[in-house]
């Protein structure tokens, strides 16, 4: 998504990108519930197909196109593109923290022939370690099984497939080898606000000389099994043949948990809000004096849908006072996706009118642990 400075530990210094952004104007799930098998007889690669060939057609069902839009205070928005990788057929995926990290919606599309999409949330996350678990509402879907990153060998055949570079006609399918098990490296990321002053840390990741690329963050590498013995997070325009992808074996535990133990769906209204100051009330001519001053609504939001829109001033939500933007936040997070609500707006001439609202599912809570 965002370009970051890659560091190798006493080594040299790269530049590093495994996602794209651009910008432009402005079901709980029960305990037990686990992760899909390693056993590879379910799905046996093709014998007759080369060894490369086989593993994509297993695999690449599985992988997804992960997009994130995001809205910025200051009007701006802009798109984020990563992949992640399905691995249960009801819609659990994998992908990197900082593919969907500050998302006002998430969308997923299949590799299929239709790029059937879906809106995604997010369940789980530990944005230290650059992991994000997602769920989509469907049944059914084709997944990929996790192997075992502790059994890699330094030389072994590795495939990783994403949707480098964001382009059209389906993800990217690059080989190598495991160039090394146990680098570590820092990222200057001033968007991680699980980070220490803006720098993550991948502690021993994997090294591969297969080709990372811009939009490739979030997607799977795999043996020649076509199991996933990593999720590649950091590929490099300063040296030639080298990428980085987290072990799986690492970040196994979180995904196992934010399954069993998914994050709550809270209710959505898609604004983007600043608070009412003096300077803001005389530039625009406002006839309250406290509020969520609305800057800009998600195109096709239940906000905007609901005649919302840049300019107005929420000050009331289903009965309760809005004086700030930290107020409106926390009456939401009482709220469900699917309740009805009703939304007070100051009227510029004064007095206020009332709309009515049906919330969506927040796809990201406002801060990702």
């Amino acid at each position: 998504m965002r370009r970051t400075t890659i560091v190798m530990l006493a080594t040299l210094a790269l530049t590093a990108s495994a996602c794209s952004l651009s910008f432009g104007e402005g079901g709980d799930r029960g305990g037990g519930a686990g992760l899909t098998s390693t056993d590879t007889s379910a799905a046996p690669l093709d014998p007759g197909k080369e060894p490369v060939a086989a593993v994509v057609d297993r695999v690449l069902p599985a992988v997804v196109n992960v997009t994130t839009d995001v809205y910025q205070a200051d009007g701006s928005s802009g798109q984020g593109v990563g992949t992640g990788f399905i691995v249960r057929e009801d819609g659990v995926i994998v992908t990197n923290c900082h593919v969907v990290e500050g998302g006002s919606r998430l969308t997923v599309f299949l590799s299929d022939e239709d790029r059937t999409e879906y809106e995604a949330r997010l369940i789980g996350a530990d944005c230290l370690n650059d992991l994000a678990v997602l769920d989509i509402d469907e049944e059914g879907l084709p997944t990929v099984p996790l192997g075992d990153s502790g059994g890699l060998r330094l030389g072994q055949r590795v495939v990783a497939l994403g949707y480098a570079l964001g382009l059209e006609g389906g993800p990217t399918v690059t080989t190598g080898i495991v160039s090394s098990l146990d680098r570590t490296i820092e990222a200057q990321d001033p968007n991680c606000r699980a980070c220490d002053n803006g720098v993550r840390t991948y502690p021993s990741v994997i090294q591969t000389d297969a080709a990372i690329n811009p939009g490739n963050s979030g997607g799977p590498l795999v043996d020649m099994q076509g199991r996933v013995v990593g999720i590649n997070s950091a590929g490099n325009d300063r040296a030639e043949n080298i990428g980085f992808a987290i072990k799986i074996d690492f970040v196994r535990e979180t995904i196992q948990s934010s399954i069993e133990d998914p994050l709550a769906a809270t209710g959505y209204l898609g604004v983007s809000t600043t608070a009412v100051t003096p300077d803001l009330r005389f530039q625009q001519n406002l006839s309250v004096e406290t509020g969520a001053f609305v800057v800009g609504t998600l195109a096709d939001g239940p906000a905007a849908a609901a005649g919302i829109g840049e300019g107005d001033v929420i000050v009331g939500l289903n009965g309760e006072a809005v004086d700030s933007p930290d107020d409106l936040g926390a009456v939401l997070d009482g709220l469900k996706p699917g309740d009805a609500v009703s939304v007070e707006l100051a009227e510029p001439e004064g007095g206020t009118r009332t709309v009515e609202v049906e919330l969506a599912a927040r796809p990201l809570p406002v801060e990702i642990p």
